[in-house]
């Protein structure tokens, strides 16, 4: 008999709710069997789970899991088809993923700009409050000293 496991345990191995657990099962990427309310996982669904996680983290959404598995599961062990989807999946994700840098590089070249523009309006406006106010001391000074001789 092969390893089982509870929804619970599933949950604890990967850190993962319970509620996402069973949002993979509604997606059909999991099919636990059931002992009266209970879900009973197997360790197809335990590899399933794990499959999964990867995916997601590898940029893939749920559907392209479930394609992937179901192409998977139409030959037991794999095959020519699954393998050049998968290869295609991959490529597409460098794909959105270099343009995703080239993206992020602009937006940096871009913010680099606007701050240095800030900057530099900055230190104008500072230096022109600066005259500004040397200017309102040395009339006050020439104020006061006109005032002195009179």
């Amino acid at each position: 008999m092969s390893k089982t496991y509870s929804i619970s345990e599933l949950a604890s191995e990967f850190d993962l709710t319970t509620r996402s657990i069973r949002f993979y099962e509604d997606q059909e990427l999991l099919h636990p069997t059931r002992r009266g309310q209970t879900r009973v996982y197997s360790s197809k669904d335990r590899v399933r789970l794990k499959l999964t996680i990867r995916g997601k983290r590898l940029g893939f959404s749920l559907a392209e899991i479930r394609e992937l598995f179901e192409l998977w599961d139409e030959t037991r062990s794999g095959s020519k088809k699954q393998l050049h989807l998968m290869l295609s999946k991959i490529g597409e994700r460098r794909a959105a993923l270099d343009q995703q840098m080239k993206d992020i590089t602009m937006v940096q070249l871009e913010l680099e700009s606007a701050e240095i523009r800030c900057r530099q309006a900055l230190e104008e406006l500072l230096e022109k409050q600066h005259d500004e106010e040397r200017a309102s001391s040395s009339d006050k000074t020439a104020t006061s000293s006109s005032a002195a001789m009179h």
